[in-house]
């Protein structure tokens, strides 16, 4: 917590060497102070003020000696230009949107879209990656692991996770999802009613982790929260948040109502650089999201015993492996307190999946290959017992159910065919415990789950 002092200079006031002129000499009488007169008193021309003076100067310097001694615990508070409350209620949509039109890549991506569909894209993205394997000579994901001495064993689930809808007011360049402001899919209050009636019969679960897009901007995110929190007060409900979106119109009360609801707030921040930020997540974005951090800060997110927990979350800019979490924990601190004084509470890495957007940026540059070496040279075995996959349900907008987020985008299913047909959804289940007997899908994108210390 810290404190703002403001220090008065006193000119009447001081502890002075006595043999300069003028200055206040000290008698040795605790209830006297010369001070320089020629009133005939003392001849080297001092006169003295008494203890009623010294009590009417008090009374006029009301704010002296306020100021504690404990001098080293005195921290100036920062004229903070980054709480930017002019950006409250102004979209980011329309610079998105102006950057996607020049964007050549992003253009070539939705023509595709358009023309293939996102299942043959899925199935052409997969072979891509399943020919980069071969030519290092590396079998399937699942004979990998077994190869190891491992295996990827379904447990009881304690984190259910709805993806409540793909619109989003950015359009990142590392996005799995890939999400933007041209997406429309968005969950049904029907399918997220169902989700809850699910969350009721699985008292198992401990985490419902809501992610999109951005979620806040399903009409239906409130009311998924305020029903969850009701029915279970000990839940962990968290917001994937990608800060910007605190900004937008309609959502001036979001904080407020995300402090009210004790929601868990876990946030992209890929840099504590502007120009990173920005290069990963568009024009402007970095501004906002610092301006967005303060209002959460502002609130009582992240500061200490206030419950109200603020997390962040680092993926690379390219196709290298994050750096150890606990030392660049330390370094976001160290930089977000001192350029913009911003407290959190804890840093997650996550190592960017070579699937959706990513991998198409991989593919363009030549460096998918590489990159899924870089992913299979750093295996770790350990990773496997606590992957996402092992004790999550990850529930699409239309409410098919997954495996995990990224089993979700490239559509398989729990419960599909070999070829991804089919598969279960909410309203085949009553409760969690229905799916323990089902497999849990893997494939060649999860090498990026299991390399360095893991992504999930």
């Amino acid at each position: 917590m810290k404190l703002q002092f403001i220090t008065t200079l006193f000119a009447t006031h001081g502890n002075h060497n006595h043999n300069t002129p003028h200055n206040y000499h000290y008698h040795s009488h605790s209830d006297t102070k010369y001070r320089p007169g020629n009133d005939g008193n003392p001849s080297n021309g001092y006169s003295y003020a008494s203890s009623s003076s010294l009590r009417d100067t008090d009374k006029a310097f009301p704010d002296y000696g306020s100021t504690p001694v404990e001098i080293d615990q005195i921290k100036l508070a920062k004229k903070n230009k980054w709480r930017r409350k002019d950006l409250d209620g102004q979209t980011l949509v329309e610079d998105t949107l102006k950057e996607l039109e020049g964007d050549d890549v992003f253009q070539a991506t939705l023509q595709d879209m358009e023309r293939k569909g996102l299942k043959q894209m899925s199935l052409e993205e997969r072979k891509v990656r399943r020919r980069a394997l071969d030519a290092l000579g590396v079998p399937s994901f699942g004979d990998f692991v077994k190869d190891k001495g491992g295996d990827v064993v379904r447990k009881t689930t304690e984190v259910l996770q709805l993806n409540i809808g793909l619109y989003c007011n950015q359009a990142c360049g590392h996005c799995h999802v890939e999400s933007s402001p041209k997406r429309t899919e968005m969950m049904s209050v029907e399918v997220a009613t169902k989700c809850l009636e699910i969350l009721k019969q699985s008292p198992e679960v401990t985490t419902l982790d809501i992610t999109g897009g951005a979620p806040e901007l399903n009409e239906n995110f409130r009311l998924i929260v305020r029903l969850a929190r009701e029915m279970r007060p000990d839940l962990d409900i968290i917001d994937r948040c990608n800060l910007t979106v605190l900004h937008e119109p309609g959502q001036e009360g979001l904080v407020q109502f995300l402090k009210d609801n004790r929601v868990h707030v876990i946030a992209s921040l890929p840099c504590y650089s502007e120009e990173n930020v920005n290069q990963q997540r568009g024009g402007g974005v970095f501004e906002r999201s610092i301006s967005a951090l303060l209002m959460l800060n502002e609130a009582g997110y992240g500061e200490d015993g206030t419950g109200l927990q603020l997390d962040l979350v680092y993926n690379p800019l390219g196709a290298f492996l994050p750096p150890e979490q606990g030392k660049l924990e330390v370094a976001y601190k160290e930089r977000l307190d001192e350029d913009f004084g911003i407290d959190f509470n804890s840093l997650y890495t996550m190592t960017n999946m070579p699937v959706k957007r990513f991998a198409d940026f991989l593919h363009r540059r030549g460096e998918l290959k590489d990159y899924m070496d870089l992913l299979v040279r750093n295996f770790n075995l350990d990773t496997t017992q606590s992957l996402m996959c092992t004790n999550t349900v990850s529930i699409g907008y239309d409410g098919k159910i997954f495996d995990c987020d990224f089993n979700q985008q490239l559509g398989y299913g729990v419960g599909s065919d070999e070829i991804h047909e089919g598969g279960t959804t909410v309203f085949d289940v009553d409760s969690l415990n229905d799916l323990l007997k089902e497999k849990i899908k893997n494939d060649n994108h999860c090498f990026g789950c299991t390399a360095g210390m893991g992504s999930s």
